[in-house]
């Protein structure tokens, strides 16, 4: 059989994204095939390389200087410092552009067009050029202008309202999620947009602007919470590890430690308390079919407490996985990378690092058939590639170069 190229293969990226969000798609399209040329600035470079520690140690256990934050959304990727303030910086980004398929910015609205780089400017150059904006807000509405952060769209996007333990316990009250989901998933979204977009190209001939902003993704997230608000008017409430749909889908505390009971459906009740030995509580009318046990919530749950405080994690686990029970452990991270199935899924990778030697990573998520992902690049170093893409792409001297990343901004 032939050798398949990877999806993305021969799709060319222009990132001028930091922080998170772009970083998390364009890393996506890098790990697709895709080549992606990191923009950064000249002497700084992307936000996150700054936030630490931790930062990766070499051999001999000393820092690298590379944060962790930053290498966990860069990996597959090539890194150019240009100072786009400066008009040589616009124009070389022009010139990227001019036979680039996508570019991915996460500006302020409207950030861009003082140097040249707004979506209608390069449109003249690239009709063909797939232009994808990420901002707080969007480019449209009375928030437009504003910055957003992750945390604070968590908290206006509805997230904290449902995140976090019931007002009336101990420890209640909004949290937010222990990794920047408004963030990562805006990301997600725009990787979908993007690859859309190239789909439609192959009809039209022709790119367009995609527009992604961080409160719609997080609004739009919020998926079955939202219609418990639409359809009942009634806006959901914050219920610790509960869910607001399903009883028992929560975590139980057992004699030496803490699961996660998932009952799905009815029929999985009722092993579930052939496994807690109390099977007539699935033939009570209260509690037999789950639109039941959730209005019945208040009742059943203290009596399931109760029974599972009585037996060992484990035993639950072992028994309930027997019964097919959907159960599990919370696993530290350690425990994670210490799980079976992790390690048979590869979750944990190595690529080689100009400064560590090695630089330790998680692995992809998409499995293909026949065109797996694969792992080229360590994230890298702030302009490692500089004269290697301005050679490639854009035929400059090295003074050319030079004076493309002096100034700062």
């Amino acid at each position: 059989m032939p050798i398949r190229s990877a999806p993305l293969d021969g799709i060319r990226v222009l990132d001028l994204t930091r922080v998170l969000a772009g970083p998390w798609c364009t890393q996506n399209l890098a790990d697709l095939g895709a080549d992606v040329i990191k923009i950064e600035r000249p002497g700084g470079g992307d936000d996150t390389r700054g936030w630490g520690p931790p930062y990766l140690k070499d051999a001999q256990g000393q820092s690298t200087g590379e944060a962790a934050y930053y290498l966990s959304a860069n990996r597959n990727k090539r890194s150019v410092a240009i100072d786009i303030a400066t008009p040589q910086g616009a124009e070389a980004i022009r010139r990227l552009a001019a036979d680039s398929d996508v570019l991915v910015e996460n500006f302020k609205a409207g950030g861009l067009k003082k140097y040249g780089l707004d979506y209608a400017s390069l449109k003249a150059v690239n009709p063909r050029l797939i232009y994808c904006s990420i901002t707080g807000f969007g480019q449209t509405g009375p928030y437009a202008s504003r910055p957003g952060y992750d945390f604070m769209i968590q908290g206006m996007g509805g997230l904290m309202s449902i995140t976090g333990e019931r007002d009336d316990l101990p420890g209640g009250g909004p949290q937010k999620a222990g990794v920047a989901v408004a963030d990562l998933m805006t990301g997600m979204y725009a990787t979908t947009a993007i690859l859309a977009a190239l789909h439609e190209r192959h009809r039209s001939g022709l790119g367009q602007h995609i527009d992604m902003a961080l409160l719609d993704c997080q609004v739009a997230m919020l998926a079955n919470q939202n219609l418990n608000y639409l359809t009942s008017g009634v806006a959901p409430a914050r219920a610790g590890n509960a869910h607001q749909n399903l009883v028992p889908y929560q975590v139980f505390a057992a004699r030496d430690g803490h699961l996660i009971v998932a009952v799905g459906n009815d029929s999985q009740f009722r092993a579930y308390c052939q496994v807690i030995g109390m099977p007539e509580l699935a033939q009570d009318a209260r509690f037999a079919t789950n639109p039941g046990r959730v209005v019945n919530r208040e009742a059943l749950v203290p009596i399931l407490a109760e029974r599972m405080r009585d037996g060992l994690r484990d035993d639950w686990l072992q028994s309930l996985e027997r019964a097919g029970v959907p159960a599990g452990p919370i696993n530290t991270l350690e425990q994670v990378y210490e799980d079976p199935q992790v390690q048979a899924r590869e979750l944990r990778r190595e690529l080689p690092h100009p400064l560590a030697g090695a630089v330790p990573l998680t692995g992809s998520p998409l499995r293909f058939s026949d065109t797996p992902v694969q792992y080229r690049r360590a994230p890298p170093l702030l302009g490692e590639h500089t004269q290697e893409v301005l050679r490639e792409r854009l035929g400059l001297s090295d003074e050319e170069i030079a004076a493309l990343q002096g100034g700062g901004r």
